[in-house]
């Protein structure tokens, strides 16, 4: 199926692997490259050294396109931007809107730069300062979210600027391909779906924990990190959820120092990010020592598979999803009920 997407990032089917902190490494990018789809790897949690061996791995692993997930408020985004150049990776995906600079650096390396929004005017900021592409995650989406449901964003979006827009939010099978190109969309991004994946690294109780989750098993919290979160509701959540402010604060500060030794940061480097995740936004520093904690949450569950001490991200099609075929079986499963959803329409006539 040839979309905008797909001509813009040469894949063969308009589908994105998201990049998941700690669950979008080397193998599972590299197997979602390999079914065709556009791999997104996750870099936010490693050092720049780990960032280029992980790029390499996937390159090992894959001759087909993938592409990287930056933090373009990270301190040392311009030298991980130096990293994804060299090593020739072909698209760069931004959870935050990237500045006008960044996207014309990258623009100037021939890489396509492809950032995430959650409301109609960040893509249309983007957009205007040059983006290729615009991933427009709705709110039944996992992890950090927007207040608006896909089915309102999207062609929103889709009628506002004159780039391939990529549908996330709720979308995990061939029918949701289909309604999202019906909206105008170029192709979806998945990540719940991919996460839940044979080729997917995370522990298998973590993801028996997801498969046994009902679509009411997925809230939005504030209390990981002051932020709209959609997560499972864990024991953990709750936990957090009854903890009052001092005791947060204090776990934060403890979650901090850990955060320190498995990403290499400096504890100066880490104010600077607070700093720069702060600018802009109405969060207390309380909050700001919150989000840098949640990479060590999410750790606890998608590698150690601690689903009582850790938080898992999720969407709310973790409710639908039973099975965990590899990245190979499930983009052929969803190609193929796409195709069928487009054949029955045009048969009853509904696309006439």
């Amino acid at each position: 199926m040839e979309t905008a997407l797909t001509r813009l990032v040469g894949v063969r089917h308009p589908i994105v692997q998201s990049g998941m902190g700690w669950v979008a490494g080397p193998r599972l990018v590299s197997a979602a490259a390999n079914a065709g789809a556009l791999g997104i790897l996750a870099s936010a949690t490693m050092t720049p050294d780990a960032l280029r061996s992980a790029i390499r791995e996937v390159k090992s692993r894959t001759t087909a396109p993938f592409g990287v997930n930056l933090r373009a408020d990270a301190q040392d985004a311009a030298e991980r931007v130096r990293i994804l150049v060299e090593e020739g990776v072909r698209v760069a995906s931004f959870a935050l809107a990237p500045s006008r600079e960044l996207i014309a650096r990258l623009k100037e390396a021939g890489v396509v730069v492809v950032p995430s929004v959650g409301a109609r005017r960040h893509a249309e900021k983007v957009a205007a300062w040059g983006a290729d592409a615009v991933i427009v995650q709705g709110w039944e989406g996992g992890g950090h979210t927007g207040a608006v449901a896909s089915t309102v964003l999207l062609p929103q979006v889709a009628d506002a600027v004159g780039i391939p827009v990529v549908a996330a939010g709720g979308f995990f099978d061939g029918r949701g391909l289909v309604a999202a190109l019906a909206y105008g969309a170029a192709g979806v991004a998945m990540g719940t779906r991919f996460l839940l994946t044979s080729d997917s690294t995370v522990p298998y109780a973590v993801k028996a924990r997801y498969l046994a989750a009902e679509v009411g098993d997925v809230t939005v919290t504030r209390a990981v990190d002051g932020l709209p979160h959609r997560v499972l509701r864990t024991e953990q959540v709750a936990a957090l959820e009854r903890h009052g402010r001092v005791r947060t604060l204090a776990e934060a500060v403890r979650r901090a120092a850990a955060l320190r030794g498995v990403s290499g940061l400096t504890w100066r480097a880490m104010v600077r990010d607070g700093r720069a995740m702060r600018h802009g936004r109405a969060m207390s520093w309380a909050q700001v020592l919150l989000a840098a904690n949640t990479p060590v949450l999410l750790r606890s569950a998608m590698v150690d598979g601690r689903t009582d001490l850790g938080v898992m991200s999720a969407g709310q099609v973790t409710g639908v999803i039973d099975d965990l075929p590899s990245c190979a079986e499930l983009v052929d499963r969803i190609m193929g009920e796409a195709e069928e959803v487009m054949r029955r329409l045009e048969s009853s006539g509904a696309t006439r």
